[in-house]
């Protein structure tokens, strides 16, 4: 049994819950009503990036963590089949952030045509939405994984934790940035906010969505910094390269921790 046929089982075992169904509908759902109620395509696609910076992280975040609880006895069997670690948590990671990623894209993704919101959008725009929605899934499901791996027989504590993460990441944060500029004001701040940004992928993501639509007045201290510092448009490439190495180092840590386990 390979990584693809764990994957093509939990696939299924997704779309048997609804949940998944369902996760794609909230976002059709609220697509279709920004279109019709919250002017054209570039201002629907920046207030679903409001909500995308927060809901994404949160539902892929509990829902790894949620997950592989529910697959405790599903992983034990597993683990005793000729079976390398390596391709089961291949299976059990590309298993969920794969399903989460083509909800919020074909969740999102049909109002903008069926609409023909696309046009006024443009591509260039849709696109770098739907990536930072896809990069935070995968961000988030492997940071999940992490927390249930940490406290696999500690469910109430690897939840709470799980929780709070995300309260910091994506509300905290911003004020505690706030704190340090006011501060520290009469410092040069520059390079520590971008550094401060740097180890938050929701604020990296925030900057990106910012970046692209070019809007100075909501990018906050450390989006006008990545502004000044870089550019539009080398800042938007610099936030875009960060939030891939936050893909993958949760990930390589997930797979070390798996690897190590004794379940």
């Amino acid at each position: 049994m390979k990584a693809l046929t764990i994957i093509s089982y939990q696939w299924k075992d997704l779309f048997r819950d609804k949940w998944l169904i369902g996760y794609a509908l909230i976002y059709l759902v609220l697509t279709d009503a920004l279109i019709r109620f919250g002017g054209g395509g570039p201002k629907a696609l920046m207030s679903l990036s409001n909500i995308m910076l927060l809901f994404v992280p949160l539902v892929s975040l509990i829902y790894g963590v949620i997950y592989l609880y529910q697959s405790r006895e599903f992983v034990e069997l597993l683990l005793a089949q000729p079976l390398d670690r390596k391709s089961l948590f291949a299976g059990l990671y590309g298993g969920l952030a794969i399903p989460l990623c083509l909800a919020f894209v074909v969740g999102a993704g049909l109002p903008l045509f069926y609409s023909g919101a696309w046009i006024e959008a443009g591509w260039a725009t849709i696109g770098t939405v739907f990536g930072l929605g896809i990069a935070l899934s995968l961000i988030f499901v492997a940071i999940g994984y992490l927390f249930g791996l940490k406290y696999f027989h500690e469910r109430v504590k690897g939840f709470g934790y799980a929780l709070l993460s995300w309260l910091f990441l994506a509300v905290l944060y911003d004020g505690l940035i706030l704190l340090v500029v006011s501060t520290f004001s009469d410092y040069p701040l520059e390079k520590a906010m971008i550094g401060m940004s740097i180890i938050n992928p929701i604020d990296l993501a925030r900057i990106g969505v910012l970046l692209n639509f070019d809007i100075s007045a909501l990018m906050g201290y450390t989006g006008a910094v990545f502004s000044r510092f870089f550019g539009s448009y080398l800042g938007l490439l610099v936030s875009i390269g960060f939030l891939m190495l936050w893909v993958i180092s949760p990930t390589w840590l997930g797979l070390r921790l798996f690897n190590k386990k004794d379940f």
